[in-house]
């Protein structure tokens, strides 16, 4: 047993010495020297190829590219800010030809313009808008008049102390005036108001609400001057609009309320408020001094819309039906009235 163990050991031993090993057709040696042998493999034709196999030439043909039919927007990085650019320009008009019921050719246009920059990123809300009105009308028979007048400026800064919460401690300022004189028509010579006479300053700190989606904004301030300016002599000299006769300023602290609002209320109808509640701790506190404007924008199109909106004020210094003696002595100063103004337009609106 153990001698037939041996033998086939012997053979496997010596079989194996003289032994020859073929190496495969599919590698050959390469011909560069060194210490080592690189093996490559060659190139090998397929002789049958599969159904799906696509064999195209890598050489592109010119007169074969055809240019891209959509062109990919560009990457833009995101921006914390958010722009509105808006002009507006309202036109009415009436002509009457041998109109047997009679009246007057008319012409009325109202030329508007807003801008904002609002900043809006984690903790920091800051918000800025600027307002401007003007309109005038043509009537038949007598002189050009003015129908609306107004610059608005307003800044928010608000700052709160975490993502989660929707209240903001603000800082807030704002002023309001008009571009031109005003009349008391037909009266043309007496100006009852001119820019910044009167001007009205609000500067005060407090807390806003701003939910997520920005289309309402309530403010609230404890402490807020009231800055009354009347820089014309003549207005300055009568005492107009709450200042004492010859002061040019006059200051009031009080408490602010302002709230905004804009919603869709339905397909391209968007209703727009904006309301100013102030009262004065000192003077008449609980005596409200009321700003509020209503507005509705029917879009008919990109650029051609219908206004409909209201202005309602009424401030305790602004005094109407003053009683006047034939010295000029001031009988009475008149009473304060609640101010009204409504306005229906079609024209062209360009926003970018």
């Amino acid at each position: 047993m153990r001698l037939n163990c041996f033998l086939i050991l012997f053979l496997a031993v010596f079989l194996s010495a003289h032994s020859q090993v073929t190496q495969l057709k599919a590698f050959e040696i390469d011909s560069t020297n060194g210490s080592f042998k690189i093996i490559r493999i060659k190139d090998v034709k397929l002789k049958y190829l599969t159904r799906n196999a696509k064999l195209t030439d890598p050489r592109t043909v010119l007169n074969r590219v055809k240019p891209l039919s959509i062109w990919y927007n560009r990457f833009k990085p995101t921006s914390f800010w958010k722009k509105v650019n808006k002009f507006g320009l309202n036109v009415s008009e009436v002509s009457f030809v041998n109109w047997n019921a009679g009246g007057d050719n008319s012409v009325s246009a109202l030329a508007s313009a807003d801008f904002a920059r609002n900043y809006k990123f984690r903790y920091l809300n800051w918000n800025n808008e600027a307002q401007f009105r003007y309109g005038l009308n043509a009537q038949e028979g007598r002189k050009l008049r003015k129908t609306d007048d107004q610059i608005r400026l307003s800044t928010t800064l608000s700052f709160r102390k975490d993502t989660i919460t929707n209240w903001y401690y603000s800082v807030k300022a704002n002023i309001r005036t008009q571009f031109s004189n005003g009349y008391k028509y037909p009266d043309r010579e007496t100006p009852i108001s001119r820019f910044m006479a009167p001007g009205y300053l609000f500067v005060g700190v407090g807390t806003s609400y701003i939910p997520p989606k920005d289309q309402f904004n309530l403010y609230i301030s404890p402490a807020t001057m009231k800055s009354t300016f009347v820089l014309d002599e003549n207005l300055s000299n009568q005492g107009a609009f709450g200042v004492e006769e010859g002061d040019r300023v006059f200051l009031e602290l009080g408490f602010l309320v302002t709230n905004t609002w804009e919603t869709e209320i339905t397909n391209n109808v968007l209703m727009s408020h904006r309301l100013n509640l102030y009262t004065d701790y000192v003077r008449s506190f609980g005596n409200i001094d009321v700003d509020w404007e209503l507005n509705f924008n029917l879009k008919v199109n990109d650029f051609l819309n219908a206004n409909i909106g209201t202005h309602i004020i009424f401030d305790d210094d602004i005094k109407f039906d003053e009683e006047v003696a034939e010295d000029g002595t001031i009988i009475s100063p008149g009473v304060a009235k609640v101010q009204f103004k409504q306005l229906l337009g079609v024209g062209l609106l360009y926003s970018f």
